[in-house]
C-alpha cells in the first residue's frame, strides 16, 4: 500500500514539481490549499494538481478566520517586527499549517510535505505547527533533502523537469521576483530585489497605487471600534456606511487604503535563520488600522498600560515572525493584551492622502480624557498647589545626585 502524504500546495512551479516528485517516489499525494485571500484561480489550480497525479485536492476557505483570529489580534497588540514589518506572511503560515494538520489527522495521514526552502522563515513556521499539533508527524521538506537538492539546483532544473513531466507552468527563467499574497499583505522578495540598492519597479505592486498616482484630495473616513474590532466605517464625503462581518470591513479598508497609496514599505530584515534579506511589502488595511489602534489607545488606556503594551509589542512581533504563534509565551502575552479590549471602544477619524494616514480626531465612551482637568482655562477637580509637593518629592533623589 502506498504511503500517503499531504502536500501544502500553492499551484506554483515549486510545489507542482514537488507534487510530481513525491508521486514518482511512490507516495499517494493529497494537495492541500488554504484560501487566505490570495489572488488565485483555485479551480485551475485544482485541475492542474489532479492532472499531475494528486489523489485529491482540498481547498479550505480560511479568510474570515484569518482576519478574526490572526490579523486583528496581532494589530490589537501593536506588534511590529524590527519596528516596521506588520507580519502578513508570518500571520498566515500558522493558520495554513494548523488547517493542514487538521485535515491530515482527519484522514489518519502522518506524512506532511511543504515547499519552503531551507534558507527562509516559512520552513520554521510550518514545521513548528506540524510538530506541535501532530507530535508523530513525518515532515518531508524536499528543499532540505540531499536527493532533491542534487536533482534540482535552481529554477532551470525545475523548469526542465516540468517540461519533461508535462507539468503546465507559467513561470519563466526571467521571472524577476517572488510574490506571496494574502488578505493582510502582498510581499515581494528574491530575484532582482536581492540587490538592496535596486528601486522596485512600479508595475510590481498589486495592492497599492504609488503616491504619485494617488488622488490629489484627502479621503476622509471614520472607523468605529467595539472591544478592539472595527465594526463600522463611514466615508465622510459620500456618507457611505460599511458594516458587516470582519472580512467585509477589512476587505473594504484594503481597497480604500490601497487606492490612496497606504502601506508600502521596503526593508532589510533579519531572518530567524540568521541571514539578512530584503523584502518589499504592501499592507494597506493593516497599516491604516495600526495607526487607528495606536491613536485610540491613547484616549482609552492608562499611561502605564500603554507603556507595557509598547514593551510587549516588539517581543510579540518577534514571536509571530519566528513562527511561535501557538507557543505558551504568545498565549500569555495575547491574554494580557485582551484585558485592554473591554475599554477599546470608540471612533477614530482619519484622512488618507498619498501614502499618509492623518489622524483627524477621536472619541470614545471610555475616554480617560477630562477637559475640565486638562484645560488651562478651568481649575476643575484639580488643586494646582498639590503640584509643589509632587515636584519636591520627585526631585528628592535627584538632589542627592548633583552633577
Amino acid at each position: 500500500m502506498k504511503k500517503q502524504v499531504v502536500l501544502a500546495y500553492s499551484g506554483g512551479l515549486d510545489t507542482s514539481v514537488i507534487l510530481k516528485w513525491l508521486i514518482n517516489k511512490g507516495y499517494e499525494v493529497s494537495a492541500f490549499m488554504a484560501d487566505v485571500g490570495q489572488e488565485e484561480d483555485f479551480a485551475a489550480a485544482k485541475e492542474k494538481a489532479l492532472g499531475i497525479g494528486a489523489k485529491e485536492v482540498v481547498i479550505v476557505d480560511c479568510k474570515e478566520e484569518f482576519v478574526t483570529d490572526y490579523i486583528y489580534p496581532s494589530l490589537q497588540t501593536g506588534a511590529l517586527y524590527e519596528n516596521r514589518y506588520l507580519l502578513g506572511t508570518s500571520l498566515a503560515r500558522p493558520l495554513i499549517a494548523k488547517k493542514l494538520v487538521e485535515y491530515a489527522l482527519s484522514k489518519n495521514i502522518t506524512h506532511i510535505a511543504h515547499g519552503a526552502t531551507g534558507k527562509g522563515n516559512d520552513q520554521i513556521r510550518f514545521e513548528l505547527v506540524f510538530m506541535q499539533f501532530m507530535p508523530n508527524v513525518t515532515v518531508i521538506a524536499p528543499w532540505k533533502e540531499p536527493e532533491f537538492l542534487q536533482q534540482f539546483q535552481g529554477r532551470t532544473d525545475l523548469l526542465n523537469f516540468a517540461a519533461e513531466q508535462n507539468i503546465p507552468v507559467t513561470s519563466t527563467l526571467q521571472k524577476p521576483y517572488s510574490i506571496d499574497e494574502n488578505l493582510m499583505h502582498t510581499s515581494y522578495e528574491a530575484g532582482i530585489l536581492e540587490d538592496p540598492l535596486l528601486t522596485p519597479p512600479e508595475d510590481m505592486f498589486k495592492k497599492t497605487v504609488s503616491p504619485q498616482l494617488a488622488p490629489d484630495k484627502v479621503f476622509e473616513l471614520s472607523i468605529e471600534f467595539k472591544h478592539g474590532i472595527p465594526i463600522k466605517v463611514i466615508e465622510k464625503e459620500s456618507q457611505n456606511v460599511i458594516t458587516g462581518n470582519n472580512l467585509t470591513i477589512f476587505t473594504y479598508l484594503n481597497q480604500v487604503a490601497g487606492a490612496n497609496a497606504i502601506g508600502r514599505i521596503d526593508i532589510v530584515e533579519s531572518r530567524f535563520v540568521g541571514m539578512k534579506s530584503r523584502g518589499v511589502y504592501e499592507t494597506p488595511a493593516g497599516a491604516l488600522l495600526h495607526k487607528a489602534y495606536q491613536d485610540l489607545e491613547t484616549l482609552v488606556l492608562d499611561r502605564e498600560v500603554i507603556l507595557m503594551k509598547s514593551i510587549a509589542a516588539p517581543k510579540l512581533g518577534q514571536l509571530i515572525y519566528n513562527g511561535m504563534w501557538f507557543s505558551p509565551e504568545m498565549k500569555m502575552l495575547l491574554a494580557a493584551n485582551n484585558t485592554t479590549l473591554a475599554r477599546f471602544n470608540g471612533t477614530v477619524h482619519l484622512g488618507l492622502y498619498k501614502g499618509n494616514v492623518i489622524i483627524l480626531g477621536r472619541t470614545s465612551p471610555n475616554s480617560l480624557y477630562d477637559s475640565d482637568i486638562a484645560s488651562m482655562d478651568k481649575l476643575g477637580d484639580y488643586d494646582q498647589t498639590d503640584a509643589k509637593g509632587f515636584i519636591k518629592l520627585t526631585a528628592l533623589r535627584l538632589k542627592k545626585q548633583q552633577p
